[in-house]
């Protein structure tokens, strides 16, 4: 991010008019939306649209279709078992597992059996990971691909779910979306992120107590000894392990005292690398913490973390398949009265309790993706309920200037929005915006009407930041304009204004212009401007021609583009539909994002 730019002087005829035109709202130009639920109306009756099965790319052009894998993996898995069955009775090998039988010996310290709390902890685990897992499907899908790269280049993706992205140059990131079925998706309909994040943030809060109760727990019991490998022979012990699971004659069950290496490896890459990395990964993605903590985020860019976040999600889904598998084919009934019952032995004690869990969370599954089309607000406060602490902390975090410099800005930067379509805006941009004003009232004692040429005469303000969409794809551009507190310098805000608005030329998808609320405070952050140029030229129609706002801490959505009026009111509850912002009022969105 570059240092605030140089300063002009301002020009002298900035005073409020005269006339009554500067004090008129566009409060007038919004609409509600009727009725809370999610219809066949919604998001201006978005069409389905399916995207293609996942591919990873293979060198610059060419792609895998990760389908394949269920071929391979079974022809992989029936020469393996061919070979163990071949190697097992060879001397060495024999003589080898002999040597290491698969167990690793554990402190004379540590605990025997499980406790009846690891039960429930297993469940939560189990019933919480649900909502995660299905509400992070859908937020992929509303970006389905992934880089690596800082720069979210189209053709630079190394895993995509969606067609390549088309010539358009005007394509935007909302086209690319696609649809879920609504039994995988949580919610599935196309651009349902807004609620996918309330159920992820909300339930990724309380997967994060129960995780931290279980460490307190494990750690003040002794049962991490049971995790955590404690030599370097778990290793020959995790082969020796593979080779009988292989040649299908598979180890004896010894779960309630020791697990054998292999386990002990899955269940500490689980519990000690995945867990954490899940959450780690998850805050890399928060513009809020990126921009203030520049030296992780120089080198660890929000695509990576993204793709991180995503591979961990596949071990997860890995791990869950696998493990039930070897839980139900290994002793179903002393392994699920170990886990269930805290007891070994072969009662079906421990299969009644996991039956009634399985429906709790069979049903909590069907009834989910309905409920949240039916009460969709409810959705919402409830997230909010959970997630919103940690939004309040995060958004008063300042960013700070000098990340990034030219040599980082991105090739490509991706369009998004809806695109003003009125003919107001269409004969301003036809005359290059010589008729264009910016209103600037509300709360203030010097509401103000400013044309292009008195903008650019402000004190000029540079910066090169990153932008970080809610959908998932970021970009580093280089926005040149007038800083935010410039701008309240000159109208001079109120003391009883605590909301700034931002109204669009732009339309939503279910008509009323597009606005956005923003916390005064944030005005006065060293990168929040408003901006006319991108990349040392005049914004572009795409991009939001002729202003568009910059607050480095919010995702995208909420950086309004087309800008034609600025109110400052005392709060956002008495302006559209009174959520903070259009896809606050139409899609549920919150209007505290910095995560």
């Amino acid at each position: 991010m570059d240092p605030t730019g140089t300063e002009q002087h301002r020009p002298d005829d900035t005073a409020a008019d005269s006339g009554q035109e500067v004090l008129r709202s566009f409060r007038t130009e919004l609409v509600k939306k009727e009725g809370d639920t999610v219809d066949a109306g919604w998001a201006g009756g978005i069409p389905a649209q399916y995207g293609v099965a996942p591919r990873v790319r293979v060198g610059r052009t060419k792609w895998f279709n990760l389908l394949w894998l269920i071929p391979i993996g079974l022809l992989l898995l029936i020469i393996g078992i061919a070979v163990a069955k071949g190697i097992r009775d060879l001397p060495g090998v024999q003589s080898f597992m002999q040597r290491y039988p698969g167990m690793s010996h554990l402190p004379e310290n540590s605990p025997v059996g499980f406790p009846a709390w690891l039960g429930w902890q297993h469940f939560l685990n189990l019933f919480l990971m649900t909502f995660l897992i299905r509400s992070g499907v859908t937020i992929m899908a509303d970006h389905p691909r992934f880089y690596w790269t800082r720069h979210s280049t189209p053709g630079r993706d190394w895993f995509r779910m969606q067609k390549p992205v088309p010539p358009d140059p005007l394509y935007t990131a909302k086209q690319d979306s696609i649809t879920l079925p609504d039994g995988v998706g949580l919610p599935g309909r196309r651009h349902s992120i807004g609620l996918a994040r309330w159920w992820h943030l909300g339930i990724d809060t309380l997967w994060l107590v129960n995780g931290i109760v279980f460490f307190v727990l494990i750690f003040s019991t002794g049962q991490w000894m049971r995790l955590v490998p404690m030599s370097w022979d778990v290793i020959p012990n995790a082969i020796s392990v593979a080779i009988q699971y292989l040649s299908l004659d598979w180890p004896v069950e010894t779960g309630w005292v020791n697990y054998n290496s292999l386990q002990l490896i899955a269940y500490f890459l689980t519990v000690f690398i995945a867990a954490p990395a899940a959450l780690l990964t998850g805050l890399g993605m928060s513009p809020a913490l990126s921009t203030r903590f520049r030296r992780i985020s120089s080198l660890f860019s929000i695509q990576a973390a993204r793709s991180l976040h995503f591979l961990v999600l596949c071990w997860f889904v890995l791990f869950i398949v696998v493990h039930v598998t070897l839980v139900l084919t290994t002793g179903a009934l002393r392994n699920l009265n170990h886990m269930y019952a805290a007891a070994d032995n072969e009662s079906w004690l421990g299969f009644s309790i996991f039956a009634v869990s399985m429906v709790i969370v069979i049903v909590a599954w069907v009834a989910a993706t309905p409920l949240t089309y039916r009460y969709p607000r409810k959705v919402q406060k409830v997230g909010y309920a959970l997630i919103g602490p940690a939004e309040r902390l995060f958004e008063h975090i300042d960013s700070k200037p000098g990340q990034y410099s030219e040599k980082d800005i991105s090739p490509y930067f991706w369009h998004n929005g809806k695109y003003p379509e009125t003919q107001e805006y269409q004969q301003l941009r036809a005359g290059n915006f010589r008729d264009y004003r910016l209103r600037i009232n509300g709360l203030v004692e010097n509401p103000v009407e400013l044309d292009l040429e008195q903008l650019r005469a402000l004190p000029q303000h540079e910066q090169i930041t990153q932008h970080f969409c809610i959908q998932g794809w970021s970009g580093v551009a280089k926005w040149g304009g007038i800083s935010m507190q410039t701008i309240m310098d000159l109208a001079k805000p109120k003391p009883e204004a605590k909301w700034v608005i931002f109204y669009s030329f732009a339309e939503g998808p279910d008509t009323g212009i597009y606005y956005d609320a923003q916390p005064i405070g944030q005005m006065a952050y060293r990168l929040t401007m408003l901006a006319y140029d991108m990349n040392d030229e005049p914004l572009s129609f795409g991009h939001g021609a002729p202003l568009r706002l910059r607050n480095e801490v919010q995702l995208g959505f909420k950086l309004v583009k087309w800008i034609k009026g600025i109110e400052f009111v005392e709060h956002f509850s008495e302006v559209g539909g009174g959520q903070g912002g259009y896809n606050n009022d139409h899609e549920f969105f919150g209007y505290r994002q910095s995560i």
